[in-house]
C-alpha cells in the first residue's frame, strides 16, 4: 500500500496519538520545559555512546544511584538508554527526558487501540478507541507519562514493549519478535520478565482457554517446539549481554544496582531482609488496594500519601473487572499474566514511593484493560460514569502529582 492507504487504513491510531500526545504535552505544562530532576536514562546514554557502563563525571543528584569502586552508575535496567542513544548522540547529555518519554505515552494509547481491533473485531471502533483514552487519561498512565524520570518513562516504556509483546504473542503468531519485545520489556521493568507466560500459554493453546488438560498435553509442545525455540533465542540474545554488564559492575549477573545505591532511606531495609521479603507484603498490599485519600477538614483539603493510592481509587472502572459478562478464550491466560506479574512487586522493598497512586500497578494495567474490554460490558450510564470518575481522579493526579517545577 502507498502511504495515502496506509494514513486512511491507521488514521484512528494516528488521530488517537496525535490527540494524546497535544494533552499530555499541555498537562506536563512547566515540567516540558526542560530536563527532569531524575535523567538518569540520559546519563547512561551517554556512558554507552563513549564505550563504559559507568556515567562520564558525576551524577547530578544522589538519588537513586549507585556509586562502586569509585565510579557512578545507573541502578535500573538500561533498555530505556538504548532507546535515548541516537537522541543522546545528537542533544548531548542536555536531552529533555520529559519529551521522549511524552511520545512514548502517547504511542501507548494509540498501540491498545490496534490490539483491542485485534482481539474484538465484533466490537464497534468508537468503543476500541473509548477504551484506549480510558487506559491513556483513566489510569495512572496519564500522571507517569507526563513528567519524564527514570521510574516513570520505565514504567511508561515498558507498557509500549507490553503492548508489542501482545501484538506478537498472539496465538503465538510472531515467536521471535514476542521474545525480543519480552527481553526488552525485562531490562525496561524486570517484573515484566515473568509475561513470558503468556507465550507459553498462547503457543500451547492457542484454540481454546487455558487449561490443565491443554498444559499437560504432550502432542500441543511437540506442535509449540518451533516456536518455542526463536521466542527463546530472542530472550537469550539479550540476556547474555545484560548479564555480562550487571556481572562488570556489580558482580552478578542478575544485579542492576538496586542492592548498592548511594545514601538511599532503604538501603538499611535491604540490607536487613533483602529486595524481596514477606515483612514488605503487606505495606505493599495496603498500598496496591486499599489506601484511601487523605481528608482534612479544617479546612477541608483532599490529599494523598506519597505511598500512593489503592488502584480501585486510581481508576474506579476496574471494580467491573469483578464482574465481566463474557468470559473468552483470553480471560483466563491474561489473569494468569497479570498474577505473574503483579505478586513479585508485592514483597519487593520499595512501594513506589514518591506516587500518586501504586504506580507499579502500570506494569499490568496493559492486560487489566485488555481484560475490561473483553469482559463486553456496554457503555451503560453506570460504566460511563465509571470511566469518567477514573478519568477525572487521574486528572487530579496529573495536575498535583508532585509539582516541583
Amino acid at each position: 500500500m502507498g502511504w495515502r492507504e496506509q494514513v486512511a487504513r491507521y488514521r484512528i491510531d494516528l488521530i488517537l496519538f496525535a490527540v494524546s500526545l497535544i494533552a499530555y504535552a499541555i498537562s506536563s505544562g512547566s515540567m516540558l520545559a526542560h530536563q527532569s530532576l531524575a535523567p538518569h536514562f540520559v546519563y547512561q546514554a551517554d556512558a554507552f555512546l563513549h564505550g563504559q557502563l559507568a556515567v562520564r563525571g558525576r551524577p547530578p543528584n544522589l538519588n537513586d544511584w549507585v556509586f562502586q569502586d569509585g565510579r557512578w552508575y545507573v541502578s535500573f535496567p538500561p533498555f530505556p538508554a538504548v532507546l535515548m542513544m541516537p537522541f543522546v548522540a545528537l542533544w548531548g547529555i542536555e536531552l529533555n527526558d520529559v519529551w521522549f518519554t511524552l511520545v512514548f505515552a502517547a504511542l501507548n494509547v494509540a498501540l491498545l487501540y490496534r490490539l483491542l481491533r485485534r482481539i474484538q473485531p465484533q466490537r464497534k471502533e468508537w468503543e476500541h478507541a473509548a477504551f484506549a483514552l480510558i487506559y491513556g487519561f483513566g489510569t495512572l498512565a496519564w500522571s507517569c507519562g507526563i513528567r519524564g524520570e527514570v521510574w516513570y518513562t520505565a514504567e511508561t516504556v515498558g507498557v509500549t514493549l507490553t503492548f508489542l509483546y501482545l501484538h506478537a504473542a498472539l496465538e503465538a503468531r510472531h515467536p521471535l519478535l514476542a521474545g525480543l519485545a519480552v527481553a526488552c520489556a525485562a531490562i525496561t521493568r524486570t517484573p515484566l520478565a515473568f509475561s513470558a507466560l503468556f507465550f507459553v500459554f498462547e503457543a500451547l493453546c492457542p484454540d481454546r482457554p487455558v487449561e490443565p488438560g491443554c498444559l499437560r498435553d504432550r502432542a500441543r509442545w511437540r506442535q509449540a517446539l518451533p516456536r518455542f525455540v526463536p521466542f527463546l533465542v530472542a530472550i537469550v540474545a539479550v540476556a547474555i549481554p545484560m548479564a555480562w554488564a550487571n556481572h562488570v559492575r556489580f558482580g552478578s549477573v542478575s544485579e542492576f544496582g538496586h542492592s548498592h545505591l548511594f545514601a538511599n532511606r532503604v538501603n538499611q531495609q535491604i540490607q536487613q531482609y533483602g529486595l524481596f521479603h514477606y515483612v514488605f507484603l503487606e505495606r505493599n498490599l495496603h498500598a496496591a488496594f486499599t489506601r484511601l485519600p487523605e481528608i482534612a477538614f479544617h479546612p477541608f483539603k483532599i490529599g494523598f500519601s506519597g505511598d500512593g493510592m489503592s488502584i480501585l481509587v486510581t481508576t474506579p472502572l476496574f471494580l467491573y473487572l469483578l464482574w465481566p459478562r463474557e468470559r473468552p478464550r483470553l480471560h483466563r491466560a491474561l489473569w494468569l499474566t497479570v498474577a505473574i506479574v503483579a505478586i513479585p512487586g508485592f514483597f519487593y522493598q520499595n512501594s513506589g514511593w514518591y506516587q500518586f497512586g501504586f504506580r507499579f500497578s502500570l506494569d499490568y494495567t496493559p492486560y487489566l484493560v485488555v481484560l475490561l474490554a473483553l469482559g463486553s460490558r456496554p457503555f451503560t450510564r453506570i460504566f460511563s460514569l465509571a470511566a469518567l470518575t477514573s478519568v477525572a481522579v487521574n486528572a487530579w493526579g496529573a495536575a498535583v502529582f508532585n509539582r516541583l517545577y
